[in-house]
């Protein structure tokens, strides 16, 4: 795979469809070609890691991802959270190609940040997926509603001469025929997923499967810069993309390289 960083970086994992670098991702992306991907995909920490529990399995845990889902202590909470998404999606917006778009996951713990942070960086949102849940896990404190729905924002550069692919003829293809809305029905990670990912807010790979091949053609490059264990890349793959991941935690990045390893000796 051709080399998209102009100062060099040390790669963790490389083949010819994919490279993994173990770093922070503000300082990577600053090493990154400008306009050099054409897709984005990125699940950033939604910050809830406040010492809580919830449901896994029917039992009590603790809502603790890790330490690069928390706040820092001295930080003013609700500012320290948006100055934050504004600087990734701000490096975010000089590498990806004047007709690329990018997708962001997230919960109401971030998602409302997200999307001020898109339009202040420059961005115009094209849709507002609604990722609903048919297996959630209950809410324990029984005081509200169960929470069974994600956000995905899906944006591209707010520019007129800006042209995002949209495979809509597919999509309708694989909607029996009719438009697919916003709104997008399935369950939560699959556990024989889980076992290879073993990453608190792993994605199923059938999210990530429809986002790829909604707004992507055979050969671009997909980036992740929070990649975790790697979904995004799997995918990116599997569908003839190439793929650059991201992470900070080398354990989870020796996860996202053996699921590389391992889709690209299917194919």
């Amino acid at each position: 795979m051709d080399n998209l960083f102009i100062k060099k970086v040390p790669l963790y994992f490389e083949t010819n469809e994919s490279q993994l670098v173990v770093g922070d991702s503000f300082e990577i992306l600053t090493k990154m070609k400008l306009e050099s991907v054409d897709m984005i995909f990125a699940d950033p920490p939604y910050f809830l890691s406040n010492d809580g529990i919830t449901c896994k399995g029917g039992k009590m845990v603790s809502v603790n991802k890790g330490s690069w889902d928390k706040l820092s202590e001295s930080g003013t909470g609700v500012e320290e959270k948006h100055r934050f998404n504004r600087k990734w999606i701000r490096l975010c917006k000089k590498v990806l190609k004047p007709n690329g778009t990018i997708w962001i996951s997230g919960t109401l713990h971030n998602i409302y940040s997200i999307g001020m942070a898109l339009e202040q960086e420059g961005f115009k949102i094209i849709n507002n997926i609604t990722w609903q849940k048919t297996n959630p896990p209950p809410n324990l404190a029984c005081r509200c509603f169960t929470h069974s729905t994600e956000t995905i924002l899906w944006a591209r550069k707010n520019d007129k001469k800006s042209r995002h692919f949209f495979n809509y003829q597919k999509m309708k293809e694989t909607n029996d025929g009719k438009q697919m809305k916003d709104v997008w029905t399935g369950s939560l990670t699959k556990p024989s997923e889980k076992k290879e990912g073993k990453h608190p807010t792993q994605k199923p790979e059938y999210l990530l499967e429809r986002i790829i091949i909604a707004a992507t053609e055979e050969g671009q490059v997909i980036l992740d810069p929070f990649c975790g264990s790697g979904t995004t890349g799997v995918e990116a793959v599997r569908y003839g993309r190439k793929f650059i991941g991201i992470d900070v935690s080398e354990e989870y990045m020796e996860i996202s390289k053996k699921r590389l390893e391992k889709v690209t000796n299917d194919k």
